[in-house]
């Protein structure tokens, strides 16, 4: 098998650990086998790649789409570091505004499972990380929402020292308490 896969305490998220062979070239590896994944519980229908590049200090997040155009998300560190962090935001879980974090890097080449029904973020810890993930739904503006990155209700430890760089709409999301239109 080339996958092993581990779950946390929060319901359905998962670190997915390729089994990576390396060789004086380089490396190979699976990122991705659907009937592997399918049979650890993982969504069989991803409809999205995305591609993103960022500098030391940025956060993104913490985003997600509401239904019926909400994602699950399969996140890969391509290059550089990350702290990636899934929030629970399903009203009627027990683990409802918990979250996980893990350390993805280019070297380690780990990928955290998200489902639907988590709002997800990223720190980059390196001089810049490019971020590799699939989505079972296609972006749409009109479901696309967000939870501010730093709630207290939430307080999530993202290990840094350093004021992050935020976009604008990041700076201005609502508190989770506040969020209405979650599901």
């Amino acid at each position: 098998m080339p996958f092993e896969f581990k779950k946390y305490e929060i319901s359905d998220v998962q670190l997915v650990i390729p089994k990576v062979f390396p060789d004086d070239r380089g490396f190979f590896m699976e990122s991705y086998k659907k009937s592997e994944f399918m049979a650890n519980g993982i969504c069989d229908d991803f409809n999205q790649d995305n591609h993103s590049k960022s500098t030391k200090g940025v956060l993104r997040g913490l985003h997600y789409q509401k239904n019926p155009k909400a994602q699950a998300k399969l996140v890969r560190c391509s290059k550089g570091a990350i702290l990636d962090v899934a929030v629970d935001i399903r009203k009627n879980s027990p683990t409802f505004g918990k979250w996980v974090a893990e350390k993805l890097t280019e070297e380690n080449k780990h990928m955290l499972y998200i489902p639907a029904g988590f709002a997800h973020g990223f720190v980059v810890l390196s001089d810049e990380a490019e971020l590799l993930y699939k989505a079972s739904n296609e972006y749409s503006k009109e479901h696309d929402r967000g939870i501010l990155w730093n709630d207290p209700d939430i307080n999530i430890q993202w290990g840094i020292d350093f004021e992050p760089i935020l976009s604008e709409k990041d700076k201005n999301q609502p508190r989770l308490r506040d969020v209405e239109d979650i599901e």
